[in-house]
């Protein structure tokens, strides 16, 4: 961590200039350290991607400038860049709810630079109040009518415009597992870190907000390459509304995704390993084709400090998992609670379940041996769902500096019954500029 801490400070420096910054131009920054341990648990055997059984941490750190400017009337650009340094546990392997969403699939013991992001956004007033919009990362001051057009264009994450959920998305500040902040089975267009070339629009009217974009997925299933001019695309829409219910705000979120790109079917993969004696593999099976998938998200207020979160999601489970990981059914709920309650205002507890399935055909694939995104024991003699419980305890110390606590438990990982279960602790530091 040594070596890390100036590169952070030099970040903060400069993100601290946005105090100066008039409302044409934006700057901030951030730096988050994740630590994670597990102890030994039950693992009578493994293969290239099980989660190591005896005991072992890990932690992962991350740098991020946000620049931003406006142009022209609704119009700005924006560009990210980020240092990295760090490995999940196990290498980011192992469970298909993996424990970190501060891991990435790419990781390395020196720190490393990235572009992560680079985009254009415009927007277009429609009519209706004039509502303000606060400087913030990747947010220029100003002001837009509650009837808008949003467009953007460039690099980004596809999540950073879908499948939002104000209590369980962000993995700095609330829960840290894979599907409790995202939808497991939502097969988003990523390369290696979670970012993709794309166009997306989102048109909002009244309660009712539209979204849709197109994205391109990686050269390769799970790469650190991407496609160039959608080759192999990510078409994804989401339907939004809100309302209130018992005086609370809430809303509920509708989102269906297609990926057209060279895939392998489990079938054939099995197929194929059973005429040669070898372990499947859908790297040899691979050939142009589909896949599609389905997600629910709700969030609901059910008092001023207490909040509700379910997503539910599936996906085709004939072929293979492209970016995400290896789900295809997943459902998550569980709570969100402020501080205020005990006085501590900008402290939060959290509270979340999720639970995972994979197809038939997937089961028989992982049983020949064959290797997914994240997991791969080598055999699925005992498959079970995989499950996880998630709390975690975020202290706010000062408006710029937050403290969290996390500890998971995951049943049946790399749905393997005969493996697990695992306890994962976890520490966290944030810091916000």
């Amino acid at each position: 961590m040594k070596r890390l801490l100036p590169l952070a400070m030099a970040f903060c420096t400069l993100a601290s200039l946005d105090a100066r910054a008039d409302d044409g131009w934006s700057l901030h920054g951030q730096a988050t350290n994740v630590w994670q341990y597990h102890p030994a648990f039950r693992a009578p055997y493994g293969g290239a991607y099980s989660m190591d059984g005896g005991s072992r941490s890990n932690e992962t750190f991350d740098a991020t400038l946000f620049a931003g400017a406006r142009l022209w009337d609704g119009g700005e650009a924006y560009a990210n860049g980020e240092i990295d340094q760090g490995f999940g546990l196990s290498n980011t392997q192992g469970a298909a709810a993996f424990p970190s969403g501060e891991a990435y699939k790419v990781g390395k013991s020196s720190p490393y630079f990235r572009l992560q992001r680079l985009f254009l956004r415009q927007s277009f007033d429609l009519g209706g109040d004039s509502q303000a919009v606060a400087d913030g990362p990747n947010q220029v001051a100003g002001s837009r009518t509650a009837d808008n057009l949003v467009l953007t264009a460039g690099k980004f994450s596809v999540t950073d415009i879908f499948d939002n959920n104000a209590y369980a998305h962000d993995p700095k500040g609330d829960f840290l597992n894979w599907a409790l902040i995202d939808a497991g089975a939502f097969d988003y267009a990523a390369d290696a870190w979670g970012y993709s070339y794309g166009v997306a629009g989102e048109w909002t009217t009244g309660a009712w907000t539209v979204r849709a974009g197109l994205f391109d997925l990686s050269r390769v299933p799970n790469t650190t390459a991407l496609t160039r001019g959608f080759g192999q695309y990510e078409l994804v829409a989401e339907l939004e509304r809100r309302f209130t219910l018992l005086g609370q705000d809430g809303r509920i979120k509708l989102l269906g995704f297609v990926n057209r790109g060279r895939m392998g079917g489990y079938d054939d993969a099995v197929a194929l390993a059973l005429a040669t004696g070898a372990a499947a593999d859908t790297a040899l099976v691979r050939r142009p084709a589909d896949r599609s998938g389905v997600s629910v998200n709700l969030e609901q207020g059910l008092t001023d400090e207490l909040g509700f979160f379910l997503r539910a999601s599936l996906n085709d489970g004939s072929k293979e998992t492209f970016e995400f990981t290896d789900m295809n059914r997943s459902l998550a709920a569980g709570l969100s609670l402020k501080g205020t309650v005990w006085g501590r205002k900008n402290d939060t507890v959290g509270l979340g379940l999720e639970t995972s399935a994979v197809s038939h055909a997937a089961q028989a694939y992982f049983a020949h041996g064959g290797l997914g995104l994240l997991i791969g024991d080598g055999a699925l003699p005992h498959y079970d769902g995989e499950r996880v419980l998630e709390s975690y305890y975020d202290v706010g110390v000062t408006p710029w500096l937050h403290l969290a606590a996390d500890y998971q438990l995951i049943l049946n990982p790399g749905y393997n019954a005969d493996r697990g279960p695992i306890s994962v602790l976890g520490a966290r530091v944030h810091t916000v500029f």
